[in-house]
C-alpha cells in the first residue's frame, strides 16, 4: 500500500500502459481519475475496478480538456497527489518529409502540449500544498530514435527535456518530476509504430531489446508506482529506462 491515501490522475489511462498504471496505482491504495477521449472505455475501466477509480472524457491537447481534469479531480478525488502524463501518439513510419503536416501537429500537440496544458492547470493545486509528483511518460525513442519515427522521437525527446526543467524549477515547492522511458509495448499503439503487425515485424523489433520481449502494462505500472511514491522521495528528474535494456 505505498500509495495510501494518494490521489492520482492519470491521462490516457483507459488502455495500454496508462491502464497499467492505474490498476497498480489501486492496488497501492490510491483513488484514481482515469482521463481519457475515450470516455466509453474509461468508464468502463473505472466500474471494473471499484469504489476508488474514476473517468473524466478529456482531449488533453486542449485547454478545457486539462480544466475538464483538473475540474474532475477536485471533485471526485478532492484534491490531487500525483500527475502521470501517459496520453500519447504517433504518426506511422515514414521518411521525416512525408509526414504530413496534420500528422506532425498532432504528435506535439497530445505528446507535449499536453504536458504544458495539465501544467498549467494541476501544477497550481500542487504548489498550493507544497507536495506532489509528476510523472511523464516519455520513451526510448528519446534516447535511441528508431529511423522513420523521426518526429515522434522529437516529440519524446522534448518531454525528457521538459521534465528536467520541470524538476528544477518545481523541486523547492516540493513537487518533485521524473519520467519513464518504455520500449514499446503491446498496446493499441504497436501497430502504428510498426506500421504493419505481422510477426515478421514484431520479431524485428524484439531483437533490439536484450531481454527479449515486449514492454508490458504491468512493467510501467511498477516503475510508476515506485518513482510516485514516498520511497522515491529523494528522486527528481529522472527519466528511468524500463527497456529491456534497448538503450544500453
Amino acid at each position: 500500500m505505498r500509495l495510501q491515501g494518494k490521489k492520482a490522475i492519470v491521462t490516457g489511462g483507459a488502455s495500454g500502459f496508462g491502464e497499467g498504471i492505474v490498476r497498480k496505482f489501486l492496488a497501492e491504495g490510491a483513488s484514481v481519475l482515469i482521463a481519457d477521449l475515450n470516455i466509453e472505455a474509461a468508464s468502463t475501466l473505472a466500474d471494473s475496478l471499484g469504489n476508488n477509480a474514476y473517468a473524466v472524457e478529456a482531449n488533453v491537447a486542449t485547454d478545457n480538456g486539462a480544466a475538464a481534469i483538473r475540474e474532475a479531480a477536485v471533485k471526485e478525488l478532492g484534491g490531487v497527489d500525483i500527475l502521470v502524463n501517459n496520453a500519447g501518439t504517433t504518426h506511422l513510419p515514414s521518411p521525416m518529409e512525408d509526414v504530413s503536416e496534420s500528422d506532425f501537429d498532432k504528435v506535439f500537440a497530445v505528446n507535449c502540449k499536453s504536458v504544458y496544458l495539465t501544467a498549467k492547470h494541476i501544477v497550481p493545486l500542487l504548489k498550493a500544498q507544497a507536495s506532489g509528483s509528476i510523472l511523464n511518460v516519455a520513451s526510448t525513442a528519446a534516447v535511441s530514435p528508431r529511423p522513420n519515427l523521426n518526429w515522434y522521437n522529437a516529440s519524446k525527446g522534448w518531454m525528457t527535456t521538459a521534465t528536467q526543467a520541470m524538476a528544477i524549477e518545481l523541486a523547492p515547492q516540493g513537487i518533485r518530476v521524473n519520467a519513464i522511458n518504455p520500449v514499446a509495448g503491446d498496446t493499441p499503439l504497436l501497430q502504428k509504430f510498426m506500421g504493419e503487425d505481422t510477426p515478421e515485424v514484431r520479431a524485428k523489433f524484439i531483437s533490439t531489446i536484450p531481454l527479449g520481449r515486449f514492454s508490458t502494462p504491468e512493467d510501467m505500472g511498477n516503475a510508476a508506482c515506485y518513482l510516485c511514491s514516498d520511497e522515491a522521495g529523494m528522486v527528481t528528474g529522472v527519466c528511468m529506462e524500463v527497456d529491456g535494456g534497448r538503450c544500453i
